[in-house]
C-alpha cells in the first residue's frame, strides 16, 4: 500500500517536471519547437517536408518549386508564392523571382509608381493618362496626371479624356445596338434599326395623311363658301 503511493507520487511528478520541461524549452533562432524537441529550420530557398523525430534525425527540407521562394529560414511547410508584376496594373518585371528572393516589379515606361509594396511597385500610372474608365480630372504644371476620377452610369473614357463622354444611343441613330457600352468603351451601333425606320415611316405617312386631308377639306370649305356667297348676290 506504502510502495503504491510512493509509485504514484513518483509518477506525478515525472509528470510535472516533463510537462515543466516541455513548457521551460528554449530554442535557438535557426530552431523551432516541436513538442518537447528543437529542430532545425530549413534553410532559405527550401521548405519543411518532415520535422525532425530525434537528435538523430534532423529535419528533412525540400527545394521551392518553380513559382515560389522563401527568403528566410523557415519552419513552414509551404513556400511562397512570386509577386505577379501585371501590366494591367502599369508594371512590368524588373528582377525575376529566385528560390529565394520574390519579383520585384517596376512602372512601366511612361508610368509613375502610385502604390510601393517593400521594394517592388505594386500599381503604377501613365504620366499622360489615366486607367481606361476614369478621366483626367488634374495635372500639374508638367501636365503629369495627378488625380483622376471613375466614370459614371451611361458615361465612358479610355483614360484620355478631361471628361466622362456619354455612350452612344443607337436608336436615336436608327441603327442597331450590338455591344453595350461599359465605363471604359463606348456602345457599338450597326446595321438599321428596321422596326424603328419602320414607325417613323408610318408616323409620317399618317402626318402627311393629315395634312393633305386638312388642305382638300379648306379647299372644300373654299370652294363652299364661294358658292354661297353667289347663290346670294344672285
Amino acid at each position: 500500500m506504502f510502495r503504491g503511493t510512493l509509485w504514484s507520487a513518483a509518477s506525478l511528478l515525472m509528470l510535472v517536471l516533463n510537462v515543466f520541461k516541455g513548457h521551460a524549452l528554449t530554442c535557438d533562432q535557426s530552431e523551432y519547437k516541436i513538442g518537447n524537441r528543437c529542430c532545425p529550420k530549413c534553410p532559405p530557398g527550401s521548405r519543411v517536408q518532415t520535422d525532425c523525430s530525434s537528435e538523430s534525425s534532423s529535419t528533412s527540407c525540400l527545394p521551392c518549386i518553380e513559382g515560389t521562394f522563401m527568403n528566410q529560414p523557415t519552419d513552414s511547410m509551404q513556400c511562397f508564392f512570386c509577386r505577379d508584376c501585371d501590366a494591367g496594373s502599369g508594371v512590368r518585371i524588373k528582377t525575376s523571382c529566385t528560390q529565394t528572393s520574390n519579383t520585384v516589379c517596376e512602372p512601366l515606361e511612361g508610368f509613375y509608381c502610385t502604390d510601393s509594396a517593400e521594394d517592388s511597385c505594386a500599381a503604377a500610372r501613365s504620366y499622360t493618362s489615366c486607367r481606361p474608365g476614369e478621366y483626367i480630372r488634374q495635372r500639374d504644371t508638367s501636365q503629369r496626371v495627378i488625380d483622376c476620377s471613375d466614370c459614371g452610369g451611361g458615361t465612358f473614357s479610355d483614360g484620355t479624356f478631361t471628361s466622362c463622354q456619354p455612350h452612344t444611343q443607337c436608336e436615336s441613330k436608327l441603327l442597331q445596338l450590338l455591344k453595350a457600352g461599359t465605363v471604359s468603351t463606348d456602345a457599338q451601333c450597326g446595321g438599321l434599326n428596321t422596326p424603328g425606320i419602320i414607325i417613323i415611316v408610318t408616323d409620317l405617312v399618317l402626318i402627311l395623311s393629315a395634312v393633305v386631308y386638312l388642305a382638300l377639306k379648306i379647299k372644300r370649305l373654299r370652294n363652299e363658301s364661294k358658292i354661297f356667297f353667289v347663290s346670294i348676290k344672285t
